[in-house]
């Protein structure tokens, strides 16, 4: 059953997704100016994880087939995972997939229209909207102050934080070992500008890289996502949201074997 609350909302509606990368660009620049930065949270009950995968034949262009089978089965697609937790237990609730044909290359910087299509179908699936989602790719911590995480929570006026597995911009300094430390996250090329933060979520281990999403302040995501953190570098939900993407990712391919 789709949730009722955002079902027929228009928040997938408020651009196009087929747009060439100057447009796309445009794009992010524009809704840029609804960007929120400061702490304005509901009551967390619940959070997610969202990923996507893909799977890709030859280009990554769509290409006209003879027949929709063809299409269907030769067409390079995306895969949306979503993992929906009870919060703070974090006890899983819900999960959803869709996929879809992928429209967008791979472009630096551009990953939100190559991801959130497929990552609203999932989401339409869930029974309710979740109060906040971790994503598995930048938010503020991007060239334009706008990744994906910033675009995601602006379509969806809903909090978001981005939790990135690598740098896009930005350094760092000296980072403490013990699980919890943080440092900064600047770019030097603005400033000196605070964009995200180095967060150690494990002791001894490769930081993650935490930057607001949308309708919170970097304290506040760096708290929550080492909330969820439960040991493991990656933070549990967006963690498992891969998981969950690459088991749908091989259910795929096997289908099409």
């Amino acid at each position: 059953m789709i949730g009722m609350e955002y079902k027929s909302s228009q928040w997938a509606k408020r651009h196009a997704w087929k747009v060439s990368p100057e447009h796309a660009r445009a794009i992010q620049e524009e809704l840029r100016k609804e960007w929120e930065g400061a702490d304005r949270l509901p009551e967390l009950r619940t959070v997610a994880g969202l990923d996507a995968a893909f799977v890709l034949t030859g280009s990554q262009a769509l290409k006209k087939r003879r027949s929709r089978w063809n299409a269907l089965s030769d067409a390079n697609r995306a895969i949306g995972c979503v993992v929906v937790y009870r919060f703070p237990e974090m006890e899983e609730v819900e999960r959803a997939s869709a996929v879809m044909p992928l429209h967008f290359p791979y472009i630096p910087g551009l990953l939100s229209f190559r991801e959130i299509p497929v990552l609203l179908v999932a989401l339409r699936k869930l029974r309710k909207l979740p109060d906040l989602l971790f994503c598995d790719g930048q938010g503020y911590a991007h060239p334009r102050r706008f990744g994906l995480a910033c675009h995601l929570g602006v379509l969806l006026d809903r909090t978001t934080i981005g939790c990135a597995k690598s740098l896009l911009v930005g350094t760092y300094g000296e980072l403490g070992e013990k699980a919890g430390s943080w440092a900064p996250l600047v770019d030097e090329k603005a400033g000196g500008e605070r964009i995200g933060a180095a967060v150690r979520t494990r002791t001894g281990v490769r930081p993650v890289y935490v930057s607001q999403g949308h309708r919170v302040s970097l304290e506040t995501a760096i708290r929550l996502t080492l909330q969820v953190a439960d040991g493991v570098r990656i933070p549990r939900p967006t963690r498992e949201a891969d998981a969950f993407a690459s088991e749908s990712k091989q259910k795929l391919l096997r289908v099409h074997a």
